[in-house]
């Protein structure tokens, strides 16, 4: 089969063959270089542009590795690389404007995650007939993709610790953002791969390169997806789209309409409302703001291992609102929440890993608390931040401190 190289930053070439080709140029596949990786994160990381296009290209390029290591190893069979390679490239092509914010909100409407939504579309659209077009089975690809597989370690190579996904997003977003925490050895974790019991295992030999990425992971969240100026950003946007969302009709999206979003006609739309009423005014307002960069100021931030409920951070702002005497709606208070360890495939923390030894013959599971860096990450990493505009500023950080104050000497007694 013919096939091209497409020159990367992150991987130098990556191979594509005819039958992807067509996949890739098609209007469907082309709309994720309208959806950024990381939202709003460029506001603070200039370079931070990049979008799901070429990280869905480098996740293709990183499961193949993967399915050729485990093929030369006897864990796989030739026919299933193909399959791979097609799930790899279209693992994110369910994603809607700014990725996880749309689905945030799409999720709490009662409505579609990207995963549902992008198996919709393989199965649904033309990306579907391309791919039975060259003889191969869309349903069984879809299900890879998005972890639905019989085949357990399949649905790893895609997502989870040990997966192409994590790969590819550590060192693109690394890249682009400048942030040395996200170099990792992937070649060598991806050639120390094997299987056990149906699962990727691990060669002990990489389990330290295992760590570090682990680590590498946790320092991103916190230095750059949990940056308090990405997240303000993040915030505003999240709240703009939740205010207008009926207004906008995406309480009902046929999978046409929801392939016409992209984050620039989602801004326009925003920037484009009619003043009808408050809440909707409000919500341009907050689109006008991003769109200018005058962003939210965090005024207290607080790591806790408690998840706040949705119903607590009303009562909060409802608090913050009335020692500040500033309205509600100007109050915003965000959870960053996330598992510390990436989770698996049916979406469970991973609460172990399986090393191989003296050439695959023996095998050793190791607890995720018993890896010196690992298990100081365990659990959750929960920030909660409250924003407000510059000019509340001072007010509301004065009400929060002493909320939390209140509180702590509350848990003391």
């Amino acid at each position: 089969m013919k096939f091209i190289n497409i020159i990367d930053p992150i991987h130098d070439f990556i191979k594509i063959y005819s039958d992807e080709i067509e996949i890739i140029d098609n209007p469907i596949f082309q709309r994720l270089r309208n959806i950024r990786q990381l939202s709003g994160a460029h506001l603070v990381y200039p370079g931070a542009r990049h979008s799901r296009f070429e990280h869905s290209l480098g996740v293709l390029h990183i499961a193949n590795f993967i399915a050729i290591t485990l093929y030369e190893k006897g864990m796989l069979q030739h026919d299933d690389i193909k399959n791979i390679r097609l799930a790899a490239l279209l693992h994110d092509i369910g994603h809607g404007p700014f990725s996880h914010l749309f689905e945030e909100i799409s999720i709490e409407k009662g409505k579609t995650s990207h995963e549902k939504m992008g198996h919709k579309i393989i199965i649904h659209t033309t990306i579907g007939d391309i791919i039975s077009k060259y003889g191969f089975n869309k349903r069984y690809v879809a299900d890879i993709a998005f972890g639905r597989s019989k085949k357990h370690f399949v649905n790893e190579i895609i997502s989870g610790a040990l997966s192409s996904d994590i790969m590819d997003y550590l060192l693109r977003d690394g890249y682009f953002t400048g942030a040395e925490h996200a170099k990792i050895d992937h070649k060598r974790i991806v050639q120390s791969l094997g299987l056990y019991n149906k699962k990727l295992a691990l060669e002990k030999s990489a389990i330290y390169s295992f760590e570090s990425m682990m680590y590498s992971r946790y320092q991103m969240f916190k230095t750059v997806y949990f940056h308090k100026t990405v997240r303000s950003a993040e915030v505003m946007l999240l709240n703009s789209i939740k205010l207008s969302f009926e207004k906008l009709g995406f309480h009902y999206l046929t999978i046409d309409d929801y392939l016409t979003l992209t984050d620039d006609s989602m801004l326009q739309k925003l920037l484009n409302l009619s003043d009808t009423c408050k809440e909707i005014k409000y919500a341009k307002n907050l689109a006008e703001n991003y769109n200018n960069r005058i962003l939210l100021k965090c005024v207290f931030e607080s790591h806790s291992n408690k998840i706040h409920s949705k119903l607590e951070v009303q009562e909060l702002i409802k608090s913050l609102s009335y020692e500040s005497k500033v309205p509600e709606n100007e109050i915003f208070v965000d959870r960053s929440i996330t598992s510390s360890i990436p989770l698996t495939t049916s979406k469970k923390e991973y609460d172990s890993i399986t090393l191989l030894l003296n050439n695959n013959l023996k095998i050793q599971k190791i607890p995720m608390s018993k890896l010196p860096l690992i298990s100081a990450l365990t659990g959750f990493m929960n920030i909660l931040r409250i924003y407000t505009s510059n000019k509340h500023k001072k007010k509301v950080e004065i009400a929060a401190r002493l909320i939390f104050n209140k509180y702590e000497k509350k848990i003391s007694n």
